[in-house]
């Protein structure tokens, strides 16, 4: 058996006493057992001494950095790989942070190796202090994360593309909306001058009709607009506006109340849109025939109910009503038509019903039960 100094007689005056001769066995296996542990370690790893020279390295970090052990062990880290490894972010993360805080995670390092080509790593160091030896080691632990960095570059320049493109279609959209709510002003304007033109009442009533119609698809507009190109609007003050416009410019202050009554919530435009229209013609219907003669409190409800999905319009009045001769044997007119084709395209249900008291049109989808109260 070989002693502590090379004789193979375990009591020669100059071998060792053989418990250091187990000692400096234990120790070999205590090295043994290292080294096999760091080469488990799937990422690059190495051990350094306090003055910064390779006590250890593992196989993925001579694989991943192209270098061999005869030329890694035992040298100052700085010098390997003709002083590749002198990274100026590398010296201060071992030379200033470590011996100030003993471990420092995900430390950043981008450099540009001559054998495997510009890398970003994330170090990770721990400084190992003994209580028996003034002496440290420092564990070093590196993650390449230069595919992860170029992936996460690739999408920021998309997202950045993305919002470019999204701010330019918001601009396009508003100026849109701008050139398409001006060309509904123009021609609202042109109806209506039109119409104080003429000298025949009925195709005066036409073009003020007409007119209505088209501040209706106006008010969806205006509303979008000011939503700054978000296609939803609020349906509460979307009908509040549009009624108001229309009892405004028909009959003016005081003659007819109208009264709208509106869930909370929100709806497409193309929606608002159908609704509006429907809500003109039935309340133009009502300014026009519910009320021939002065008469006080004339009012015009307007309620809209929502029930997931599910929703209810209903425009009432409390005039003449409508009598059953009075629809026998009369074409339906413009108005009639429009609505009709509206509800169609919504797929929903209209039911009309008129007394003495007044009248009530109501449009659903699927079943709704009401919870709005009854027009007085």
């Amino acid at each position: 058996m070989v002693n502590c100094n090379g004789s193979n007689s375990p009591r020669s005056p100059i071998g060792c006493p053989p418990f250091k001769c187990s000692t400096f066995k234990k120790l070999e296996h205590a090295q043994t057992l290292a080294q096999a542990i760091v080469n488990t370690i799937p990422e690059p790893f190495v051990v350094l001494d306090d003055r910064y020279h390779v006590l250890a390295a593992s196989r993925s970090f001579y694989s991943t950095f192209n270098v061999k052990p005869e030329q890694t062990r035992g040298r100052l880290l700085y010098s390997l790989g003709d002083a590749q490894w002198d990274i100026p972010d590398l010296r201060v993360l071992l030379e200033t942070i470590i011996p100030e805080q003993t471990a420092m995670d995900n430390f950043e390092v981008q450099h540009d190796f001559p054998d495997v080509g510009h890398r970003t790593m994330l170090l990770n160091a721990r400084q190992v202090v003994y209580e028996d030896s003034s002496t440290r080691t420092i564990l070093l632990a590196f993650t390449d994360v230069t595919a992860r960095r170029a992936i996460e570059r690739e999408k920021e320049e998309l997202l950045s593309q993305t919002e470019e493109l999204l701010r330019q279609k918001d601009i396009l959209l508003q100026e849109m909306q701008h050139r398409v709510a001006n060309s509904l002003q123009i021609i609202a304007s042109i109806l209506l001058l039109k119409a104080r033109a003429v000298t025949s009442e009925e195709t005066r009533q036409h073009l003020r009709d007409a007119h209505q119609r088209v501040m209706s698809v106006a008010e969806v507009q205006r509303h979008l607009h000011a939503l700054e190109g978000i296609d939803q609007i609020d349906v509460a003050s979307y009908l509040s506006k549009l009624c108001d416009s229309l009892i405004s410019s028909m009959v003016g202050e005081g003659r007819i109340a109208i009264k709208v009554m509106a869930d909370a919530g929100t709806v497409g435009s193309d929606k608002a849109v159908s609704l509006g229209l429907i809500v003109t013609e039935l309340v133009i219907n009502a300014i026009k025939y519910a009320f021939p003669a002065d008469r006080s409190g004339a009012l015009i409800p307007v309620t809209y109910e929502t029930a997931g999905p599910d929703w209810k319009l209903i425009v009432s009045d409390n005039g003449v009503g409508k009598s059953a001769s009075d629809s026998n044997g009369k074409k339906a007119g413009l108005g009639t038509a429009i609505v009709q084709a509206l509800v169609k395209q919504m797929d929903a249900q209209l039911e009309t019903t008129s007394s003495a008291v007044g009248m009530s049109v109501a449009i659903t989808q699927a079943t709704f039960t009401s919870h709005m109260p009854l027009a007085s």
